[in-house]
């Protein structure tokens, strides 16, 4: 067994019981989409067709649907609760999508139910880390992508939560937080699934708050939980709990305790296939059982 294998059906269910409460509590997802956002005005690419992935309660696919005023917009989620909570804003979808085709997806990224090469743009805000298998995940980023199509996404790299990460370690022998990816390992990822011209970013965003459960209930809020398969199955024992608060205020800085994410910023093109002198396509066959 991978201790770190997600859980998706835990996944599924932390995220629909956050959805009704999760806007007032995701000011880092904001923040992040706002920073993508930014990224977009370098490409001139004008998308007919956008599948927004991972798009929680539809705050990111609103932003992108005022900047492409006249693209269809496919809002898919893993989480029902989440497109429940998107859809219940009839009002902005009605006048956003005016028309335009507007669609919501209940799916998990790793196995898309979306037809090859029928799309421009693929976003992705915060979502990539809940897969299980993103070099293949990329594979099908890139399968639903028309050539010349574009990939834009963030996840969350290994310096996440490092602080909440230290204050947890000796404690047991159970996995409290989901591992993350280096982002050369990424780039990597994208070259491997067949993407031209990956660009990769990176930078770090501290919160702060005032004690330990602060950032815990934050995380709770958002749906964060740990869904790892090496978490433990009870409740976490006083001892145990007081044992990471002494770890965690080691930490305090200025009267507050830090929480840092890494986060990781890529983008990438789907190439049009590789052809011989004589214009036939080369085909790659490799696969592995």
């Amino acid at each position: 067994m991978n201790e770190f294998e997600i859980d998706k059906k835990q996944v599924r269910r932390a995220f629909s019981r956050a959805a009704q409460n999760y806007d007032a509590a995701a000011v880092l997802q904001r923040e992040v989409c706002t920073r993508m956002l930014e990224k977009l005005s370098c490409i001139k690419l004008q998308p007919s067709r956008i599948i927004d992935v991972g798009s929680g309660t539809g705050w990111g696919t609103r932003q992108l649907g005022e900047r492409y005023q006249k693209t269809d917009i496919m809002a898919l989620d893993i989480a029902i609760g989440m497109l429940q909570a998107a859809r219940g804003t009839s009002n902005w979808w009605q006048k956003l999508f005016a028309g335009k085709r507007e669609s919501f997806v209940c799916a998990d990224v790793e196995a898309l139910p979306i037809a090859a090469n029928s799309v421009e743009m693929v976003w992705s805000n915060l979502a990539l880390q809940w897969c299980n298998d993103l070099p293949s995940t990329f594979v099908e980023l890139k399968r639903v992508l028309k050539v010349e199509g574009l990939l834009i996404f963030s996840t969350f790299g290994v310096d996440t939560l490092k602080e909440l990460r230290s204050a947890f370690s000796e404690v047991d022998g159970y996995n409290h937080l989901s591992r993350f990816i280096d982002l050369h390992d990424i780039g990597d990822m994208l070259v491997g699934a067949g993407f031209a011209d990956p660009v990769m970013e990176m930078e770090r965003i501290t919160l702060t708050y005032n004690d330990v459960r602060a950032v815990m209930q934050d995380l709770k809020s958002i749906g964060a939980h740990n869904a790892t398969a090496g978490r433990a199955s009870g409740m976490m024992g006083k001892s145990a709990w007081q044992k990471i608060t002494e770890n965690y205020e080691k930490l305090r800085r200025d009267g507050k305790l830090p929480a840092t994410f890494e986060i990781i910023y890529g983008h990438a093109w789907k190439p049009a296939p590789k052809k011989i002198q004589d214009g036939r396509a080369i085909i790659n066959t490799d696969f592995k059982i």
